[in-house]
């Protein structure tokens, strides 16, 4: 059995948590010096102390698992991508850099990002297509997949209002529009109004009334209503929240408290114990679950993504939606499954192939180039606004988990999980992916040398040279 060191990550935990090393000592009954050598890698992490430190800190144990840095360790390959090609950095370096150094590769990530960002506007700029060049923060959008993307897209003290909340006011299926209303009515003198418009929601505070298209369905309803219970009744909770991250009254502030309430919102009419329960039981049939609790896929699959918690925990899920043209709307993690933003994820992913046949569920072992596997469910569903001839959208909604997960999923019925040559080799975006006999590469690698020969031809679109050619 491999020995685990992971000093930085202990070392960042404590403080994050304001704790000395004796306090922490104490809680592990190890000594002050005992941790301390831990924390500078200079003695592994043993098997009753990770026990303990998964109940101290609320984290899996594949928190502190070189596992762990899959993510990172992409991020600065995407963001150091042309220190890579200029031999500046090497692989090692970056792995080295993500084990033994997280918070300084994190800093290096932002950096990089903003680097990039800077590049892309100054290049518009010089075609004539840019606005402004002084002013280049990353869109707020951005910035807030980034605040549940840090936090592993589970956030403990809401979750827990939320279901608190659910067991006061009687949250069952089949039951939950009736049961908002009243809370809103009678706790807020809040009415609930229906409105034919193109605003899918809107409350009026001075009239104290909330209206709701009539396009909505009872489970869309639902979820704007509990949405709207968030704000009136965890408003300082969000708030609080969002200023963890961004100043207040800032345009990503305002998104954080939006996504803060729809996450509330979500564990409100789909309560965490219940629905962990039920997804168990049903072995996460996404299917099932929809029709048990009156909801819409991308709903179900969001919440199933965020089953999280401490001595409770799901099946950890990466949750994805993308358009026909690989616009990733939406990416949220509890695993290490790294996300390209970079433009382009893998062409080989079945997020794609299933726009082909909208409704269906598709299946994927997917491998990864560093080896971990991944089982991953796609489907594609449309939304209409609901008359002749208006035009709708089109996404395909992703949830997959590491094949060791994998059996819990009745998705894994029939497959041979064992079998790593039965993965599809995917990547995660052609500008970074290190695959180079990929048939399906859209862009050189990185770090290697093209073999370039004027005499020949390959299948594979970029060939390489050999290291000592």
């Amino acid at each position: 059995m491999s020995k685990t060191y992971a000093g930085a990550r202990l070392r960042r935990l404590r403080e994050d948590r304001r704790l000395s090393q004796a306090a922490l000592a104490r809680m592990l009954e190890i000594s002050p010096s005992y941790l301390n050598q831990m924390e500078h890698d200079s003695r592994p992490l043993t098997v009753p102390v990770l026990l303990r430190l998964t109940e101290v800190f609320g984290v899996d144990a594949g928190f502190f698992s070189e596992r762990d840095t899959t993510r990172l360790v992409a991020d600065l390959r995407d963001a150091l991508a042309n220190e890579i090609t200029a031999d500046r950095v090497s692989p090692a370096d970056i792995a080295e850099l993500a084990s033994r150094i997280p918070a300084v590769a994190g800093l290096l990530v932002d950096l990089g990002r903003r680097n990039h960002q800077l590049a892309e506007r100054l290049a518009e700029a010089a075609e004539g297509r840019g606005q402004t060049v002084s002013a280049l923060p990353r869109s707020a959008h951005e910035e807030i997949r980034e605040f549940f993307y840090r936090r592993r897209n589970y956030l403990h003290d809401t979750d827990l209002a939320a279901e608190e909340l659910a067991t006061e006011i009687g949250i069952r299926p089949g039951e939950v529009v009736r049961v908002l209303t009243a809370r809103l009515a009678e706790r807020h003198g809040v009415q609930v109004s229906a409105a034919d418009s193109r605003v899918l929601h809107h409350y009026d505070d001075a009239r104290r009334v909330l209206s709701l298209s009539g396009r909505l369905r009872p489970g869309q309803q639902a979820f704007r209503m509990a949405t709207q219970l968030a704000f009136l009744e965890c408003d300082d909770e969000l708030s609080r929240l969002a200023s963890e991250d961004f100043p207040p009254d800032s345009d990503a502030w305002s998104l954080a408290r939006i996504g803060i309430a729809n996450y509330f919102a979500a564990a409100l009419i789909l309560p965490y114990r219940r629905f962990h329960a039920t997804a168990e039981e049903a072995r996460y049939d996404i299917e099932r679950l929809t029709d048990q609790f009156g909801l819409g896929y991308e709903t179900v699959c969001h919440r199933l993504s965020t089953l999280q918690r401490p001595r409770l925990r799901g099946v950890p899920f990466s949750f994805v939606r993308v358009d026909r043209a690989g616009n990733m709307s939406k990416r949220q993690s509890a695993t290490g499954f790294h996300f390209s933003r970079a433009g382009g994820t893998c062409p080989l992913w079945n997020v794609y192939e299933a726009f082909a046949t909208p409704g269906r569920i598709h299946v994927q072992i997917a491998g990864m180039p560093d080896g971990q596997r991944y089982l991953w469910t796609a489907r594609a569903i449309t939304r209409h606004r609901g008359g002749w001839g208006e035009p709708g959208k089109t996404f395909a909604i992703g949830l997959g988990c590491e094949v060791r997960h994998a059996s819990r999923l009745v998705y894994s019925d029939g497959l041979d999980l064992g079998n790593a040559a039965a993965a599809t080799p995917i990547g995660m975006g052609c500008r970074i992916c290190e695959r180079i006999d990929c048939p399906q590469r859209a862009v050189p690698p990185l770090d290697r040398r093209l073999a370039v020969d004027e005499n020949s031809s390959t299948f594979v679109p970029y060939p390489v040279a050999e290291p000592d050619a």
